[in-house]
């Protein structure tokens, strides 16, 4: 990567229950993957994300456990964090949008497009359950969508096709809480007046060609009948409230307020780390490239809500690429945390080390379209790829070397097979780096399997047991060779399976560590220091479960 400094973020998940697999692999692990290789690329990175706490998913959690809203954003939110640390996906800052701070940006970013005219009072018609004496939330409200034909769509968006919806366009909606067709009376709303941005975020959107093809195809989607004012209030218990005197009974809508924590969450690290004006030089710098990690579901609020809304405001900076990824499914299903399918992260790692894990979701993630978790190819690919394949290569390198009593030197010159495999080593990594700095994930990770299946042909190729009793000079070339390519493929992995990685480092270097360094730095190193070690790679037996 050429870029000095960028800023990554990643979705909020809400608050309402345990992450899974399918969270992973949509936006967290492709995310850190990214923030890992661009640090050793040497690029300065801010990486924020954070706890989506209002919005109906929490009260619908909150009514069925007989808490209050505040508990349950408590539980998750301290449960989310311990779980991402469990699979090491550590940001800069994981913030909350119950936090007075984030209170504060959200009354800023409201007054400022209020006072732009972005902002329009109107009527509007809402779900309104008799039963229950209340409006209802978009997303107590299910039916069919009038555009695909999918029969469990919310009132505030089709998990099947990605269009936003308003309860009323679904076709036989019902109340999740009372189970009869809602009414549908009007109430008053603000409304941000995306009609008014259309020209601005149009010019915007054409500037993104390089964005993925399932990214604009949910955008197009989107556009595609222009763009129509959309209410950012509602009539909510729980949420951010407005800073207008006359609506205590009104909230703002969570899709446009959670979407500001990444502003939040820059803030807030800012002031963590002792610099309070740190957050600006990304935020406020039209040149810094901002990356955004979201699931399929996300894709229209962060291509057109959120860059509709920062144009609107005029001082922040515009999302530079929207990585999205689509579904993880389970057994032909989505993994849904509202319908129980599929593991969750804690689940899997009773059964499963976070190496191993971290391993298996990267080769799977579904960057371009839907991709499948099995239990059986899980055990299969960690077992003949990261043990039997690169913790072996590595084993029988450093045994020989311990075994022996070497002291590995740098030749005066590498000539023959040697010169020529580390010089395709520095070209696969050069295409390897161009891959990752272009969020091809899974493309990243094959050609480092190619290159470990290099490796091994080497060494059975250059018999170092044969040539130490014949040239002890060819042998060190050989062995000097070896521990070139180890650190390639020490490197090139650190970013997927950093903690696998760091202590396979260690067996042959323990000065320098591989966390803030830099490929070039370690990769100019030329002394070893060899510590004989099993490499911290285990094979995976998961038996019956495989099989349930």
């Amino acid at each position: 990567m050429n870029e000095q400094k960028i800023m990554v973020n990643c979705a909020l998940p809400y608050a309402n229950g345990p992450l899974h697999l399918g969270h992973l692999a949509g936006a967290y692990l492709g995310a850190d993957i990214f923030v890992r290789f661009s640090r050793l690329s040497g690029t300065e990175v801010m990486f924020i994300s954070g706890s989506d706490e209002y919005g109906t998913p929490i009260t619908i959690t909150a009514e069925k456990n007989n808490k209050r809203p505040q508990e349950i954003a408590d539980k998750y939110h301290s449960e989310h964090m311990e779980t991402f640390r469990n699979v090491d996906i550590i940001f800069d800052k994981f913030t909350r949008t119950t936090d007075a701070e984030h209170v504060k940006d959200v009354d800023e970013f409201f007054m400022n497009l209020l006072e732009k005219g972005f902002l329009e009072k109107r009527y509007m018609v809402s779900p309104y359950c008799r039963k229950s004496n209340r409006f209802m939330p978009d997303r107590y409200i299910e039916g069919t969508c009038p555009y695909c034909g999918y029969k469990e769509a919310r009132g505030d968006q089709c998990d099947n096709c990605g269009r936003t919806l308003d309860p009323i366009e679904l076709i036989d909606p019902v109340c999740k809480i009372g189970g009869e067709r809602p009414e549908f009376r009007e109430t008053e709303h603000y409304f941000l007046m995306l009609n008014k941005l259309q020209d601005s975020l149009l010019e915007y959107l054409g500037t993104k060609d390089f964005w993925k093809p399932n990214v604009l195809k949910y955008t197009k989607n989107f556009v595609s009948d222009g763009l129509k004012p959309r209410a950012i209030t509602r009539d909510l218990d729980w949420g951010v409230p407005i800073p207008i005197n006359g609506y205590e009974h009104k909230k703002i809508y969570v899709w446009f307020e959670a979407l500001i924590g990444y502003i939040t969450g820059a803030r807030e690290y800012s002031t963590e780390i002792g610099n309070p004006e740190y957050w600006k030089s990304f935020w406020l710098d039209k040149n810094i490239k901002s990356y955004y990690f979201i699931g399929k579901d996300n894709i229209p609020f962060h291509t057109i809500i959120w860059p509709a809304m920062l144009i609107a405001h005029g001082d922040y900076n515009l999302p530079y690429n929207v990585p999205a990824n689509e579904y993880l499914r389970f057994q032909g299903e989505q993994f849904s945390k509202s319908r129980g399918i599929g593991f969750t992260v804690n689940e899997i790692l009773k059964i499963a080390d976070k190496n191993s894990l971290r391993y298996y979701m990267a080769s799977i993630l579904p960057e371009t379209g839907d991709s499948d978790f099995s239990m059986r190819e899980f055990q299969d690919k960690v077992n003949s790829e990261l043990v039997d394949k690169f913790g072996n290569y590595i084993y029988r390198l450093i045994s020989f070397i311990d075994k022996n009593k070497l002291s590995i030197h740098k030749p005066e010159k590498l000539s023959g097979e040697n010169k020529k495999i580390l010089d395709m080593f520095k070209e696969k990594f050069d295409q390897y780096s161009q891959e990752v700095s272009e969020i091809h994930i899974k493309r990243g990770l094959q050609i480092w399997l190619e290159l470990v299946i290099s490796a091994n042909q080497y060494f059975n190729n250059a018999q170092p047991w044969k040539i130490i009793k014949e040239n002890k000079e060819a042998c060190n070339d050989i062995l000097y060779t070896s521990l070139k390519i180890a650190q390639y493929l020490i490197l090139m992995i650190y970013p997927y399976v950093p903690t696998g990685a760091s202590e396979v480092w260690s067996m042959i270097n323990n000065t320098v560590k591989i966390e803030g360094s830099t490929f070039e730095k370690l990769l100019s190193i030329d002394e070893f220091a060899i510590k004989k070690q099993n490499p911290p790679f285990t094979k995976l037996d998961f038996g019956e479960v495989i099989n349930n």
